[in-house]
């Protein structure tokens, strides 16, 4: 029996029992972080407001019967908007009219009873403590036809607030009630947006929010109008953060005479001011979901080439960037894409935007 081929097959199945192949290195695009742009966190969202918007209401409750505007019309100040049913409130007129018909009755008769008892008091016919009563009665009676009268004209009052009226020239921005729905005073019914100048409500993210300040100069850019911008500075910041999303809502204020529209879509772009820290961005395709569910990037050794998931702290998103407020430096590598199929220390092999391999630092083993 030949000796020679039954070695070869021993020897076959004994490599076919040992070690797998070590894995090779799979190839990764890597970049640095970029500084600077509207990406680093100096490009907000926002929209065209009116500077004044005012919530429109009635001052007295009631049915609303009739509803004269609609959402987006102009109106000029005292322009009829909407009214009440006025039956209960014209009943009170009435009887306030009522009163005061009684109470200048009873005016005019203690006003003859005094003028009686003075004549007879001069004359000594009447004491002194009679004529005094006369006069305080009279007195009285003034009195009570003053408080009917303020009344009759409170509840004319009443009459007129069951119209509701513009308090200025502006756009009906918002309707808030409906023909036959009962209201009560001070419930909103109509948002006015006044004319004059335009704001656009922008979102402060809070991690950044000691790089802004009222008087902040800024270009807002108009979604349909792309490339041009208008110059603006921030009007007004608010004093909390939003307890939901975290972040301070603001208003930059636009030039006078800006030709924008209520609603519209913009974006509000930032300079670098000299105070602010440097802000770095990376593309979006290199963000990953950290182990804690934040964000993280994966960064590459430059020693050992091997892979770790660095947790960071991401701005507003960009079209195609991302600012990184947190947790990295200019002189790292990381993986612009491809992210979803590493693990945390695979060994890589790193290549740059030209394909060129990233040699290893020195002390690489």
């Amino acid at each position: 029996m030949a000796v020679g081929p039954l070695l070869g097959l021993a020897l076959a199945l004994a490599g076919c029992g040992g070690e797998p192949a070590a894995e090779a290195p799979r190839p990764v695009l890597v970049v640095h972080p970029e500084a600077g742009g509207d990406a680093a966190g100096l490009s907000l969202a926002g929209e065209v407001r009116a500077r004044e918007e005012s919530p429109l209401a009635f001052r007295v409750g009631g049915k609303l019967v009739r509803r004269v505007v609609d959402v987006g019309d102009r109106v000029r100040r005292g322009q009829l908007l909407a009214e009440l049913d006025p039956g209960d409130l014209a009943l009170q007129a009435q009887a306030a009219q009522a009163e005061l018909v009684a109470a200048e009755g009873q005016l005019q008769r203690a006003r003859a009873d005094r003028e009686r008892y003075a004549a007879l008091a001069d004359e000594q016919l009447v004491s002194r403590s009679a004529r005094d009563a006369q006069e305080a009665a009279y007195a009285a009676a003034l009195g009570q036809a003053r408080a009917a009268r303020a009344n009759l004209d409170a509840a004319r009052n009443q009459v007129a607030y069951s119209q509701l009226r513009a308090p200025a020239d502006g756009v009906i921005a918002a309707r808030q009630a409906e023909a036959g729905q009962v209201v009560a005073a001070g419930q909103p019914v109509f948002t006015l947006a006044a004319n004059g100048p335009r704001e656009v409500a922008i979102a402060l993210p809070e991690s950044r929010i000691h790089a802004f300040a009222v008087g902040r100069p800024a270009q807002v850019e108009l979604w349909n109008e792309q490339g041009r911008r208008l110059p603006g500075r921030i009007h007004e910041i608010a004093p909390a953060a939003d307890p939901v999303t975290r972040t301070y809502a603001a208003r930059v204020a636009l030039q006078p005479g800006s030709d924008v529209e209520l609603g519209q879509s913009a974006r509000v772009h930032f300079q670098p001011a000299d105070n602010d820290a440097p802000v770095l961005a990376v593309p979006l395709a290199a963000l990953q979901r950290s182990d804690a569910g934040g964000t993280a990037v994966w960064v590459v050794d430059p020693r050992s080439h091997a892979l770790h998931l660095q947790p960071v702290e991401a701005g507003p998103y960009g079209e195609d960037r991302v600012p990184i407020l947190r947790g990295l430096s200019p002189g790292d590598w990381i993986v612009a894409a491809g992210g979803h199929l590493l693990r945390e220390g695979q060994v890589v092999r790193p290549l740059d935007r030209d394909n060129r391999p990233l040699p290893a630092a020195p002390g690489k083993q």
